[in-house]
């Protein structure tokens, strides 16, 4: 594998963890019922601009025919209860940590090939130093429709692309203080959430918080997409990825807060942007818990994605506006993806959540 100009480092890394295929057709019975046993009462002193979610024993992952492999088969996992931020960090919340402490972003740095090459095969040449500058992936949609298995005909690695410039030089984030900041790294969540005194959450956390306290309903709302023809998320309607037609009224990010929020009071859970979380990507994580595939060895890579034997990447929930029925199906609770640890992209994002005392996760 080679790096060239038209296909850089941040896209090749990028093909490695996409997961666009279409979901497998196998079927198994869902476990349990549908309802959720709350653990933990709120606690007296609220945490602002934070909803309460109580924790519990909840069904994660899916059985459901149309779901990727990834997502299986269906575990039951507890959680203890947690504060999570009702809304994604936006770019004005963004901006006032990076006023307050200096802090430059993994976009704005230049590409530091040792450790770039980490992820890649053995023997991969050393890019030019051209090519080795700050920037990020765009989502850039073609005018025609192109065939789907090939990300880079709408993806581009665009110099200079970062939170601050969004589509590159000449854009800016103002104009989008309530938008979900973006083009975030994992090093760069983890340090906000350390500015602001809370967390990244963990994907069982994430999940239990998405679902809103129902089991086995296949968005989080329930089971049909748009019920009585509303859009309840920001995604992508149309043919993708050339044709947008935004009948949710929007063809990138949205303002958090457009859509209603969930039964715990958690605004754009679904769609808009993915969601960063703390853990590292297992592909097959939830059936190595149900105890159907091999725990992985302690001297393993704790990141696993067959596709990419070298990934270093971090479970991304949630889905985003670049979810599409005839491409991707990842606007749901259960749906997961790796993506590069140290990349960001023009459609991930993230929220934090606090502990009100020690927390505790654990899988029956």
């Amino acid at each position: 594998m080679r790096i060239s100009k038209s296909l850089s480092a941040g896209i090749l890394l990028l093909l490695a963890s996409c997961n666009s295929s279409t979901p497998s057709s196998e079927s198994q019975e869902s476990p349990a019922s549908n309802e959720v046993v709350f653990s933990d009462p709120e606690p007296p002193v609220k945490e602002e601009g934070m909803v309460w979610i109580p924790g519990g024993e909840f069904i994660m992952g899916t059985n459901e025919a149309d779901a990727y492999p990834a997502e299986k088969p269906a575990v039951k996992v507890k959680v203890s209860g947690f504060w999570m931020d009702t809304h994604e960090v936006t770019n004005a919340e963004f901006a006032k940590f990076v006023e307050e402490t200096g802090y430059i972003t993994v976009a704005e740095r230049k590409p530091e090939w040792e450790e770039l090459k980490k992820q890649l095969p053995p023997g991969t040449p050393k890019p030019d130093d051209s090519i080795l500058v700050p920037g990020s992936m765009v989502f850039t949609p073609p005018p025609y429709p192109v065939p789907t298995q090939d990300i880079s005909l709408w993806w581009s690695w665009v110099n200079g692309a970062s939170w601050k410039n969004p589509e590159g030089p000449g854009t800016d984030w103002k104009g989008r203080e309530n938008h979900p900041v973006v083009h975030i790294a994992f090093e760069d969540a983890q340090a906000y959430a350390k500015w602001a005194g809370k967390r990244l959450p963990n994907e069982f956390e994430w999940e239990f918080a998405a679902r809103g306290g129902v089991n086995g309903k296949r968005f989080a709302w329930g089971d049909e997409l748009t019920p009585s023809g509303k859009h309840l998320a920001n995604t992508f309607q149309g043919n993708f990825p050339n044709e947008n037609h935004a009948m949710d009224g929007f063809l990138a990010t949205s303002p958090v807060k457009s859509f209603p929020p969930n039964s715990f009071g958690l605004y754009d859970m679904i769609g808009n942007v993915w969601e960063l979380t703390s853990d590292w990507y297992d592909a097959l994580k939830l059936a190595r818990i149900a105890g159907q595939a091999p725990k992985l060895d302690a001297g393993m890579n704790p990141c696993y994605n067959p596709d990419n034997p070298f990934a270093q990447e971090r479970v991304i929930k949630g889905g985003s506006f670049l979810c599409s029925p005839n491409y991707c199906v990842n606007y749901r609770p259960s749906a997961r993806q790796g993506q590069a640890f140290d990349s960001g992209t023009s459609n991930v994002g993230f929220r934090l959540v606090k502990d009100p005392t020690n927390k505790s996760v654990s899988m029956n």
